[in-house]
């Protein structure tokens, strides 16, 4: 019998987690469960890179949980933990901040770039090094396999580069992870700026649609979406970048495939289309809250619990292997 690939994946808690996430990454775990032997950590550490308020933060990491199971994620079939409760991740950033990773490496990251623009100079050394954090969350549970959007292929790549030059010295330890990319759905954009990325730190609120939101609020977002020159409904990411991301939202939230909705709206309006678009984020709101509330804080407690367990088995005896390795 062939042994099931590991994947990994992650994601903070904080900020409040939206329809983006779910189509870009949550929805695709559910799926990828059925394939592999999954890994899901709530990623708290990462969160501590930007300022965090320690009550709302204590309560996201539930909240996340909570999103985890109600969009289907399985805890008999996975490992879902908090990233905090294993040490281990911190003490093999630590060891491949000093047996691998370049001032080099990181200074080539874009992302980091992005975030700070000019104001590096004022930032948290976490933030500039939490791409090594990645690396170690990657390298701790033998992954095989890193789901990830294409803005961070380039942290996955940083982690295949520090396990290569960590077996290359110290002998054959961690295996080396494949990013896979999602290609439909799996970057969501603003619905008042097409160009950007829908994100749950944006301070403008008619950006985004939170998992949580009121369906009622989320209706008047997306009738309030913005849309292209011209009335054709037709999907073209270069052209008519916001009608296509509206495409994508309605095919992955509606089940429908964006060839088959451009044949049903020809003709129709903008409006019509929004309309009918809003019925099903409203309708998939509702359903994915009721699953939701029906999930308590102590069966989120015991999973949490468990999944440490679990987690702390693994990424323990890969570091107790690292450690006599390097020495120590």
């Amino acid at each position: 019998m062939t042994q099931q690939k590991i994947l990994f994946s992650g994601i903070q808690p904080s900020g409040r987690l939206n329809i983006g996430n779910y189509i870009g990454a949550i929805s695709q775990w559910v799926s990828l469960q059925e394939k592999y032997q999954c890994v899901f950590s709530v990623v708290d550490y990462h969160a501590l890179t930007v300022k965090q308020d320690p009550k709302e933060l204590k309560q996201r990491i539930l909240e996340t949980t909570r999103i985890y199971l109600a969009a289907g994620i399985d805890p008999k079939k996975t490992i879902i933990f908090q990233q905090s409760n294993i040490s281990a991740h911190t003490e093999l950033t630590w060891i491949l901040n000093c047996c691998g990773a370049r001032m080099a490496d990181l200074n080539k990251m874009t992302q980091f770039k992005d975030k700070t623009g000019k104001n590096q100079e004022s930032v948290s050394v976490g933030l500039f090094d939490y791409p090594v954090l990645m690396a170690a969350d990657i390298l701790l549970y033998n992954t095989d396999i890193v789901p990830v959007g294409e803005d961070q292929r380039q942290h996955v790549e940083l982690a295949r580069d520090l396990a290569k030059r960590f077996n290359n010295e110290f002998g054959s330890v961690f295996k080396i992870p494949e990013a896979i990319i999602k290609k439909e759905g799996a970057r969501i954009m603003s619905l008042q700026d097409p160009n950007k990325k829908m994100s749950k730190s944006d301070v403008n609120q008619n950006n985004w649609i939170a998992l949580l939101e009121e369906p009622e609020v989320a209706r008047k977002k997306i009738m309030k979406a913005v849309t292209d020159s011209g009335t054709e409904i037709q999907y073209d990411l270069a052209n008519k970048p916001a009608i296509s991301n509206l495409l994508t939202i309605y095919a992955q939230l509606g089940r429908r495939e964006i060839s088959r909705l451009v044949k049903d709206y020809q003709g129709k309006r903008y409006s019509d289309f929004k309309k009918d678009l809003a019925k099903v984020v409203v309708q998939f709101l509702e359903n994915f809250q009721t699953k939701y509330k029906s999930i308590s804080n102590e069966q989120v407690n015991k999973i949490l619990e468990d999944g440490k367990v679990k987690a702390n088995k693994i990424a323990q005896t890969k570091l107790n292997k690292i450690k006599e390795l390097i020495g120590i």
